[in-house]
């Protein structure tokens, strides 16, 4: 079974859907003002029921707003130290080039807002409680 995840903020949202197994199926940054349409066109495309939300900012809103999605179950979580493991996820994704690479990651802002990589750990963190749960 699938699951996406939302890293809601103000003007753009970490969106993503992994498979059961954490295996990352879409992973993108998506603008606020479309999160209903985007939303419900991927859970049309990858078939998930259950969104796992940030509780950073504006997450009561998102939720609000998300609220109108038919048969999608909202799971809120918390989202404490996630862009900064973002960043790292980043850099493993996309390694400094040229000079850059001299320098140590920790001290490299990435070039591009890395809010999906933020909702990919909190899909994969949501996962990690679900397996340990089960056991």
């Amino acid at each position: 079974m699938n699951i996406a995840a939302l890293d809601p903020g103000r003007d753009k949202c970490g969106f993503a859907v992994l498979d059961a197994g954490g295996v990352v199926l879409c992973q993108r940054v998506i603008e606020t003002k479309n999160l209903i349409m985007e939303v419900t066109a991927a859970k049309a495309e990858y078939g998930f029921s259950r969104l796992i939300m940030g509780n950073g900012t504006t997450s009561k809103t998102a939720h609000k707003r998300l609220g109108a999605v038919p048969d999608l179950e909202l799971i809120v979580r918390d989202e404490y130290r996630t862009t900064e493991m973002a960043r790292g996820e980043y850099w493993k994704a996309h390694p400094p080039q040229g000079w850059r690479r001299l320098l140590p990651v920790t001290m490299q802002v990435p070039p591009v807002p890395v809010d999906d990589f933020v909702a990919v750990i909190l899909a994969r963190r949501f996962l990690k409680e679900q397996e340990e749960e089960e056991s």
